[in-house]
């Protein structure tokens, strides 16, 4: 599924990151995806991100288009005609674009569900709640400080390596619906920078599900904080498992 290069300004990007045991992330993963470990842990999360001004390249921003979004993702590797690639996987998507919604997984890389995006942010604070169409209680609903250390207790022994480690992870899989294909997309950030984010309050109602995870086993690590970074997104090669594990 190729699109063409798109351009637009992230006016807010949240990761909030969990680790996990990744034998029982291994059995959410298609083939050919294999867990990334951080210090024997795999590493799973959300991705929080305003776009605005999204337009294909070349276009004035004045002709673009904004968005709230949320990606539930899976930090994964995978082997590709004998290279070792890195990125994430990604199972489900909310935004609250009518057109996003219905576009995702037709016109350009994952299915998207609608949703109602309530977010309040004063710079120093940021609460958000992400209510989908299809179901009754929130999927998302936290709260967020800015201005703060990053944890001691994370897996990742600073700020700069858990940077360094989702910058490089920088290219995403979803499904296609009722097929095994996955489409991918490479977000390209020329000016890459992240802050620490005090966890307030969290909670997913995907990672909350005991029938994909079981009690106890997604605990919260940590949170970054993008703001107003010029990107692009570039189509990549759609994975036919098959193929991949050749």
């Amino acid at each position: 599924m190729n699109i063409p290069t798109l351009r637009g300004i992230i006016r807010r990007r949240i990761l909030l990151n969990y680790r996990m045991d990744p034998e029982l992330l291994q059995p959410e993963l298609p083939q050919p995806f294999r867990p990334k470990l951080q210090q024997g842990h795999a590493v799973v999360g959300i991705c929080l991100i305003r776009l605005e001004q999204l337009r294909p390249k070349g276009m004035p921003g004045v002709l673009g288009i904004s968005s709230e979004n949320a990606a539930h993702r899976f930090a994964v590797q995978w082997e590709e005609q004998g290279e070792q690639k890195e990125g994430v996987y990604i199972p489900r998507r909310d935004t609250d674009s009518r057109m996003n919604a219905w576009a995702g997984g037709r016109v350009f890389p994952g299915v998207h569900h609608h949703a109602r995006f309530e977010v309040a942010d004063d710079g120093n604070e940021i609460r958000m709640q992400v209510h989908p169409d299809d179901a009754s209680e929130a999927l998302v609903d936290l709260a967020l400080k800015s201005g703060t250390s990053f944890p001691a207790s994370s897996i990742f022994a600073s700020l700069e390596e858990a940077s360094r480690f989702f910058e490089e992870g920088a290219v995403g899989y979803s499904g296609r619906p009722d097929s095994t294909l996955m489409d991918g997309l490479l977000l390209k950030v020329p000016q890459w920078q992240v802050s620490s984010l005090e966890v307030l309050q969290a909670h997913s109602s995907y990672f909350a599900d005991r029938s994909r995870f079981p009690e106890g086993s997604v605990e919260l690590d940590h949170a970054l904080l993008m703001r107003h970074i010029d990107h692009e997104w570039h189509s990549l090669p759609t994975i036919r498992p098959a193929e991949a594990r050749h």
